[in-house]
């Protein structure tokens, strides 16, 4: 018959059997080999698959754990990201608002120079940098008294030597601005010129930084296809030769060709 066996480990044993008659007789004893199988949890391979599941888990529980991180990473980061963009639109405005020739400039200025950054090649995050950069280059306009910005007719020298200190006002404005790199050069160096015959820093040619430059172009080319107090918008033929005359000694060339480019193309914020 079937033997069942408890309490004792797989493996092999010997069974003795010996039989006793009621006399006391004894048979001979009878041994037989049993081999018996060893149950799941006796297995080696068992605890190996057990183990390696296990570890599994716990890389399955860890990525899980830094996938749900860099999630709420990365919402924090866009929320903070949404905040920045709509603090620095406001503040771009509220400059634009000191002068009513000038509502909606900062925005186009920063259309116009992301894509000349964009066809110059700039990377993702400079081409944020740069916008940033080109919404408050007039920030400075806030230390300038409002009826010298809307005067209609011609300034004094001394009201032009006021306007030409915004620049240096918004360079000393943004010097504490460290959340976006180089987000000050727009505002303190947007006046300068190629030649050097610029103001206020007298910086020339790649000595003027790489924002400034791009916004100096765009930000010549809003005012010209702009109205302003002293004067009505400029004609594309006359401001496509006015930038083109400007390359080399008021424009970095590259940008200037960049600019005349998108006129060619009818590019327009």
């Amino acid at each position: 018959n079937q033997i069942s066996y408890t309490n004792l480990p797989g493996g092999s044993y010997t069974f003795h059997l010996r039989g006793y008659n009621a006399d006391g007789t004894e048979s001979e004893e009878l041994t037989f080999r049993i081999q018996k199988e060893l149950s799941l949890f006796e297995r080696r391979t068992v605890y190996i698959w057990l183990g390696m599941g296990g570890l599994l888990l716990v890389l399955l529980a860890v990525v899980v754990a830094q996938y749900l991180n860099k999630k709420r990473i990365l919402k924090r980061q866009k929320a903070y990201q949404e905040l920045t963009d709509q603090t620095i639109r406001i503040v771009a405005k509220t400059i634009d608002a000191k002068d009513k020739y000038t509502i909606g400039h900062s925005n186009r200025v920063a259309v116009y120079a992301a894509e000349i950054g964009r066809r110059f090649g700039l990377p993702k995050e400079q081409m944020e940098q740069l916008r940033y950069s080109a919404l408050l280059h007039d920030i400075g306009k806030i230390g300038i008294p409002d009826h010298i910005l809307n005067k209609a007719g011609k300034l004094t020298d001394e009201e032009y030597a006021a306007i030409k200190r915004h620049p240096a006002i918004g360079g000393e404005i943004l010097k504490d601005f460290t959340l976006i790199p180089w987000i000050r050069d727009g505002a303190q160096y947007h006046h300068e010129r190629f030649d050097g015959r610029g103001y206020n820093s007298g910086l020339k040619g790649e000595e003027i930084p790489l924002y400034a430059r791009i916004i100096a172009v765009a930000d010549a080319y809003d005012c010209m296809n702009s109205t302003r107090i002293y004067r009505p918008n400029l004609t594309p033929e006359v401001i496509y030769q006015e930038i083109e005359k400007g390359k080399g000694s008021q424009f970095d060339p590259v940008f200037a060709d960049i600019m005349l480019e998108m006129m060619k193309d009818g590019f327009e914020a």
